[in-house]
Protein backbone atom coordinates (compact mmCIF):
# COMPACT_ATOMS: atom_id res chain seq x y z
CA UNK A 1 0.00 0.00 0.00
CA UNK A 2 1.49 3.51 -0.92
CA UNK A 3 2.11 6.61 1.02
CA UNK A 4 -1.03 8.34 -0.71
CA UNK A 5 -2.99 5.68 -0.36
CA UNK A 6 -2.76 5.68 3.66
CA UNK A 7 -3.31 9.32 3.71
CA UNK A 8 -6.73 9.20 1.90
CA UNK A 9 -10.09 8.52 2.81
CA UNK A 10 -11.10 5.12 0.96
CA UNK A 11 -13.92 6.94 -0.50
CA UNK A 12 -11.66 9.39 -2.50
CA UNK A 13 -9.05 6.42 -3.65
CA UNK A 14 -10.47 4.69 -6.87
CA UNK A 15 -8.14 1.82 -8.43
CA UNK A 16 -7.50 1.96 -11.69
CA UNK A 17 -7.39 -0.69 -14.17
CA UNK A 18 -3.44 -1.11 -14.26
CA UNK A 19 -2.26 -3.15 -11.10
CA UNK A 20 -0.94 -0.52 -8.74
CA UNK A 21 -1.63 2.26 -10.10
CA UNK A 22 -4.27 4.93 -7.93
CA UNK A 23 -6.01 7.61 -8.61
CA UNK A 24 -7.00 10.18 -6.37
CA UNK A 25 -10.44 13.15 -6.07
CA UNK A 26 -7.88 16.03 -4.76
CA UNK A 27 -10.74 18.56 -5.35
CA UNK A 28 -10.61 20.72 -2.42
CA UNK A 29 -14.39 21.59 -3.19
CA UNK A 30 -15.51 18.32 -2.41
CA UNK A 31 -16.85 17.76 1.21
CA UNK A 32 -14.82 14.43 1.64
CA UNK A 33 -12.34 16.05 0.45
CA UNK A 34 -12.17 18.72 2.95
CA UNK A 35 -13.22 16.78 5.80
CA UNK A 36 -11.45 13.55 5.77
CA UNK A 37 -8.21 14.13 3.62
CA UNK A 38 -5.98 14.87 6.47
CA UNK A 39 -1.89 13.63 5.23
CA UNK A 40 0.78 14.49 8.03
CA UNK A 41 3.81 15.96 6.58
CA UNK A 42 7.07 14.61 6.91
CA UNK A 43 10.48 16.00 7.06
CA UNK A 44 12.35 15.23 3.12
CA UNK A 45 15.99 15.96 4.91
CA UNK A 46 18.13 13.47 3.75
CA UNK A 47 19.30 11.33 6.71
CA UNK A 48 22.65 11.42 5.45
CA UNK A 49 23.30 14.68 4.60
CA UNK A 50 26.16 15.62 6.88
CA UNK A 51 27.83 12.50 5.88
CA UNK A 52 27.20 13.20 1.95
CA UNK A 53 27.95 17.44 2.20
CA UNK A 54 31.26 16.00 4.10
CA UNK A 55 32.01 13.30 1.67
CA UNK A 56 31.23 15.14 -1.76
CA UNK A 57 31.17 19.19 -0.58
CA UNK A 58 33.95 19.69 1.87
CA UNK A 59 37.47 18.93 1.11
CA UNK A 60 40.07 18.26 4.33
CA UNK A 61 43.32 19.25 4.31
CA UNK A 62 46.20 16.25 4.21
CA UNK A 63 47.81 15.64 7.47
CA UNK A 64 51.18 17.04 7.94
CA UNK A 65 53.58 14.51 8.25
CA UNK A 66 54.56 13.66 12.12
CA UNK A 67 57.59 15.66 13.68
CA UNK A 68 59.68 15.97 16.75
CA UNK A 69 59.37 18.99 17.74
CA UNK A 70 62.99 19.29 18.45
CA UNK A 71 63.31 19.24 14.75
CA UNK A 72 63.07 23.13 14.34
CA UNK A 73 65.62 23.97 17.12
CA UNK A 74 68.93 24.08 16.05
CA UNK A 75 71.77 25.72 17.80
CA UNK A 76 75.75 26.82 16.84
CA UNK A 77 78.17 24.66 17.60
CA UNK A 78 79.84 27.28 19.58
CA UNK A 79 76.43 27.84 21.59
CA UNK A 80 75.88 23.70 21.60
CA UNK A 81 78.97 23.48 23.55
CA UNK A 82 78.34 26.26 25.96
CA UNK A 83 75.02 24.55 26.65
CA UNK A 84 75.62 20.99 27.03
CA UNK A 85 78.73 22.31 29.65
CA UNK A 86 76.51 24.29 31.19
CA UNK A 87 74.06 21.24 31.73
CA UNK A 88 77.64 19.01 33.06
CA UNK A 89 78.25 21.39 35.55
CA UNK A 90 78.95 18.71 37.95
CA UNK A 91 80.46 16.28 35.69
CA UNK A 92 83.12 18.32 34.27
CA UNK A 93 85.21 14.64 33.30
CA UNK A 94 82.00 13.80 30.82
CA UNK A 95 82.37 13.55 27.33
CA UNK A 96 81.19 15.30 24.11
CA UNK A 97 79.64 12.56 21.68
CA UNK A 98 78.91 13.68 17.87
CA UNK A 99 76.11 11.93 15.33
CA UNK A 100 76.65 11.87 12.24
CA UNK A 101 73.62 11.03 10.09
CA UNK A 102 73.80 10.19 6.81
CA UNK A 103 70.96 9.10 3.54
CA UNK A 104 72.38 5.68 2.67
CA UNK A 105 71.53 5.72 -1.01
CA UNK A 106 71.12 2.13 -2.61
CA UNK A 107 74.28 1.16 -3.40
CA UNK A 108 76.50 2.84 -0.57
CA UNK A 109 78.53 1.44 1.48
CA UNK A 110 78.52 1.94 4.87
CA UNK A 111 80.68 4.55 5.97
CA UNK A 112 84.02 3.82 7.50
CA UNK A 113 87.55 5.36 8.12
CA UNK A 114 90.51 6.38 10.03
CA UNK A 115 91.02 9.94 11.81
CA UNK A 116 93.74 11.50 13.95
CA UNK A 117 92.00 14.40 15.79
CA UNK A 118 93.94 17.29 16.49
CA UNK A 119 93.10 16.71 20.59
CA UNK A 120 92.07 13.00 21.29
CA UNK A 121 89.56 12.90 24.15
CA UNK A 122 90.57 9.66 25.20
CA UNK A 123 94.07 7.32 24.76
CA UNK A 124 93.78 5.63 21.51
CA UNK A 125 94.08 1.94 21.54
CA UNK A 126 97.15 -0.12 19.63
CA UNK A 127 96.02 -1.84 16.85
CA UNK A 128 97.80 -5.64 16.02
CA UNK A 129 98.68 -5.80 12.38
CA UNK A 130 99.05 -8.78 10.38
CA UNK A 131 100.91 -8.53 7.01
CA UNK A 132 100.66 -11.04 4.39
CA UNK A 133 103.91 -10.29 2.65
CA UNK A 134 107.10 -12.00 1.41
CA UNK A 135 110.31 -10.89 0.72
CA UNK A 136 111.72 -7.36 0.59
CA UNK A 137 107.87 -6.39 0.91
CA UNK A 138 108.15 -8.66 4.47
CA UNK A 139 110.92 -7.19 5.41
CA UNK A 140 109.70 -3.47 5.20
CA UNK A 141 106.53 -4.27 7.10
CA UNK A 142 108.42 -5.54 9.66
CA UNK A 143 110.58 -2.27 10.14
CA UNK A 144 107.75 -0.35 10.04
CA UNK A 145 106.19 -1.82 12.99
CA UNK A 146 104.23 -4.73 11.77
CA UNK A 147 103.13 -7.60 14.67
CA UNK A 148 102.89 -10.62 12.50
CA UNK A 149 104.57 -11.03 8.86
CA UNK A 150 104.39 -14.04 6.65
CA UNK A 151 102.58 -15.41 3.58
CA UNK A 152 99.67 -18.19 2.79
CA UNK A 153 101.18 -20.54 6.17
CA UNK A 154 99.26 -18.12 8.13
CA UNK A 155 95.67 -18.79 6.39
CA UNK A 156 95.54 -21.65 8.69
CA UNK A 157 96.35 -20.22 11.91
CA UNK A 158 93.99 -17.38 10.95
CA UNK A 159 90.97 -19.28 9.83
CA UNK A 160 90.79 -21.25 12.93
CA UNK A 161 91.10 -18.02 15.22
CA UNK A 162 94.29 -19.53 16.75
CA UNK A 163 95.93 -16.37 15.50
CA UNK A 164 94.54 -12.88 16.25
CA UNK A 165 94.77 -9.40 14.57
CA UNK A 166 92.94 -5.84 14.44
CA UNK A 167 94.09 -4.79 10.95
CA UNK A 168 94.67 -7.32 8.09
CA UNK A 169 97.04 -6.02 5.15
CA UNK A 170 97.84 -8.24 2.22
CA UNK A 171 100.02 -7.55 -0.97
CA UNK A 172 98.54 -8.19 -4.61
CA UNK A 173 100.81 -10.89 -4.77
CA UNK A 174 99.22 -13.02 -2.46
CA UNK A 175 95.28 -11.62 -2.27
CA UNK A 176 94.35 -14.47 -4.09
CA UNK A 177 95.73 -16.91 -2.32
CA UNK A 178 93.98 -16.31 0.90
CA UNK A 179 90.51 -13.94 0.04
CA UNK A 180 89.09 -18.34 -1.01
CA UNK A 181 90.18 -18.79 2.55
CA UNK A 182 89.45 -16.17 4.73
CA UNK A 183 86.86 -14.33 2.91
CA UNK A 184 84.22 -15.83 5.00
CA UNK A 185 86.64 -15.76 8.28
CA UNK A 186 87.45 -11.76 7.94
CA UNK A 187 84.33 -10.95 5.47
CA UNK A 188 82.05 -10.51 7.66
CA UNK A 189 84.01 -9.00 10.66
CA UNK A 190 84.76 -6.34 7.82
CA UNK A 191 88.73 -7.38 8.11
CA UNK A 192 89.42 -8.72 4.72
CA UNK A 193 92.03 -6.51 3.05
CA UNK A 194 90.40 -4.97 0.21
CA UNK A 195 91.63 -2.36 -2.11
CA UNK A 196 88.60 -0.08 -1.74
CA UNK A 197 90.04 0.22 1.57
CA UNK A 198 93.56 0.68 0.50
CA UNK A 199 94.75 -2.65 2.92
CA UNK A 200 95.89 -4.25 -0.53
CA UNK A 201 99.24 -2.79 -1.57
CA UNK A 202 102.37 -3.34 -2.32
CA UNK A 203 103.37 -0.59 -0.57
CA UNK A 204 102.71 -2.46 3.26
CA UNK A 205 105.10 -0.14 5.23
CA UNK A 206 103.94 2.79 4.07
CA UNK A 207 100.05 2.13 4.63
CA UNK A 208 101.12 1.33 8.21
CA UNK A 209 103.22 4.34 8.75
CA UNK A 210 100.27 6.35 7.99
CA UNK A 211 98.12 4.30 10.18
CA UNK A 212 99.99 5.28 13.22
CA UNK A 213 97.96 7.97 15.65
CA UNK A 214 94.94 7.13 14.24
CA UNK A 215 91.77 5.43 15.22
CA UNK A 216 88.80 3.79 13.27
CA UNK A 217 85.45 5.05 12.73
CA UNK A 218 82.74 3.07 10.91
CA UNK A 219 78.86 3.72 10.87
CA UNK A 220 76.61 1.02 11.53
CA UNK A 221 73.66 -0.49 9.47
CA UNK A 222 71.19 2.89 8.97
CA UNK A 223 74.93 4.88 7.96
CA UNK A 224 74.82 6.73 11.64
CA UNK A 225 78.67 7.56 12.96
CA UNK A 226 78.90 8.19 16.52
CA UNK A 227 82.14 8.61 18.06
CA UNK A 228 83.61 10.52 21.52
CA UNK A 229 84.60 13.98 19.99
CA UNK A 230 86.33 15.72 23.29
CA UNK A 231 86.42 16.62 26.93
CA UNK A 232 83.91 19.10 28.29
CA UNK A 233 86.74 20.62 30.27
CA UNK A 234 88.66 20.94 26.78
CA UNK A 235 88.27 24.95 25.46
CA UNK A 236 85.85 25.48 23.31
CA UNK A 237 88.04 26.57 20.48
CA UNK A 238 89.58 22.89 20.97
CA UNK A 239 86.13 20.91 20.78
CA UNK A 240 85.65 23.36 17.67
CA UNK A 241 88.26 22.23 16.33
CA UNK A 242 88.09 18.15 16.82
CA UNK A 243 84.54 18.56 15.80
CA UNK A 244 85.36 20.26 12.27
CA UNK A 245 87.99 18.15 11.82
CA UNK A 246 86.44 14.64 11.75
CA UNK A 247 83.39 16.15 9.92
CA UNK A 248 85.71 17.29 7.40
CA UNK A 249 86.68 13.41 7.19
CA UNK A 250 83.48 12.08 7.27
CA UNK A 251 82.36 14.34 4.38
CA UNK A 252 85.62 13.19 2.12
CA UNK A 253 84.65 9.39 3.08
CA UNK A 254 80.94 9.85 1.88
CA UNK A 255 81.80 11.94 -1.14
CA UNK A 256 80.39 14.84 0.18
CA UNK A 257 83.89 16.58 -0.29
CA UNK A 258 86.43 16.44 -2.89
CA UNK A 259 90.55 16.55 -2.17
CA UNK A 260 93.15 17.54 -5.13
CA UNK A 261 94.31 13.59 -4.99
CA UNK A 262 90.79 12.56 -5.95
CA UNK A 263 90.94 11.42 -9.75
CA UNK A 264 87.39 10.48 -10.32
CA UNK A 265 85.14 11.40 -7.59
CA UNK A 266 82.79 11.18 -9.83
CA UNK A 267 82.43 7.37 -9.82
CA UNK A 268 81.80 7.48 -6.30
CA UNK A 269 78.15 7.51 -5.22
CA UNK A 270 77.51 10.50 -2.96
CA UNK A 271 75.68 9.34 0.76
CA UNK A 272 74.85 12.85 1.72
CA UNK A 273 74.76 13.54 5.29
CA UNK A 274 71.06 14.88 6.98
CA UNK A 275 72.01 15.58 10.47
CA UNK A 276 74.75 16.21 13.26
CA UNK A 277 74.15 16.50 16.53
CA UNK A 278 76.56 17.02 19.53
CA UNK A 279 75.35 15.42 23.12
CA UNK A 280 76.64 14.93 26.06
CA UNK A 281 76.32 12.02 28.87
CA UNK A 282 73.00 13.55 30.63
CA UNK A 283 72.81 16.51 27.90
CA UNK A 284 70.11 16.63 25.17
CA UNK A 285 70.99 16.10 21.65
CA UNK A 286 71.39 19.58 20.00
CA UNK A 287 71.44 20.10 15.95
CA UNK A 288 74.16 22.18 14.71
CA UNK A 289 73.18 24.56 12.19
CA UNK A 290 76.37 26.16 11.14
CA UNK A 291 78.15 22.74 9.90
Amino acid sequence: MSFLQLCAPRSAVTLGKLPGRIKLNLNPLHPISRAHFHCRCFSTSHVVLARHAKATGVRTSKKRPVTSIYDAEKMTLADAIHVLRALEVGSGNATYELTIKTAMPRGSAIPKGRVSLPREPKAKPKDKILVFADGKAADEAKRAGADIVGGAELVEGVASGRIQATLFIATPALIKSISQRLGRVLGPRGLMPSERRGTVTDDAAGYIRRLQGTTEWKGDKTGTIRTPIAKLDYPVEDVVRNVRHFISVVKHATGNQAQSADKDRSAKPVNAITKIILSSRQGPGIHISDI
